[in-house]
């Protein structure tokens, strides 16, 4: 739900059950940043996981939506600690995953480029994300090697063709024995 939503820590532990529709129109209502309200679409695999979870939770619209044993909400740690686990067990199938590097707001930034490769344009992101400003969206462009990439393809001739350049093995030998 955070990878896919983007939402804050604080706004994923602030969740109630009664803040999820699911069916036609589904959506996560959440209070964000500056006591503002905004709802984020959830996709179909996400409506999926989350009836399941709904379901065997079993809370009503009040309580929250993940919550502790005892049924009191998540604490941020409490979800940091989270992440780190299941980090851990990607990592042993994915060992490019790196368990002390990756975070909460880390899914949060994986959502935003997700949108961003997709080609949603990065007014829509900053609403998706809650920014105030959506000076705070544009660092997701700074990050972007894609998006760069495409813009440099769109200034090279014409009679160039697009994407980098690959010399071929000999010129990169004789460059070696120089």
């Amino acid at each position: 739900m955070a990878l896919q939503t983007g939402l804050r820590v604080s706004e994923l532990t602030g969740l109630n059950c009664g803040d999820v529709t699911l069916g036609t129109g589904a959506s996560v209502r959440c209070l964000g940043k500056g006591r503002k309200h905004r709802a984020i679409p959830l996709t179909t695999p996400t409506q999926a996981v989350l009836r399941v979870w709904m379901t065997e939770r079993a809370g009503q619209p009040g309580q929250p939506l993940f919550s502790t044993r005892a049924g009191r909400r998540l604490s941020t740690d409490a979800v940091q600690r989270l992440v780190h686990q299941h980090a851990d067990t990607a990592a042993l199938r994915c060992p490019s995953i790196r368990p002390d590097k990756l975070h909460p707001h880390t899914l949060r930034h994986s959502c935003a480029m997700t949108l961003l490769h997709a080609g949603v344009d990065t007014a829509v992101i900053a609403l998706w994300l809650g920014h105030a400003d959506i000076r705070s969206t544009n660092a997701y462009l700074h990050a972007d090697m894609a998006i760069k990439q495409r813009a440099l393809d769109l200034t090279t001739p014409a009679s160039t063709p697009p994407g980098r350049y690959r010399p071929p093995d000999p010129l990169l030998a004789f460059l070696e024995s120089l």
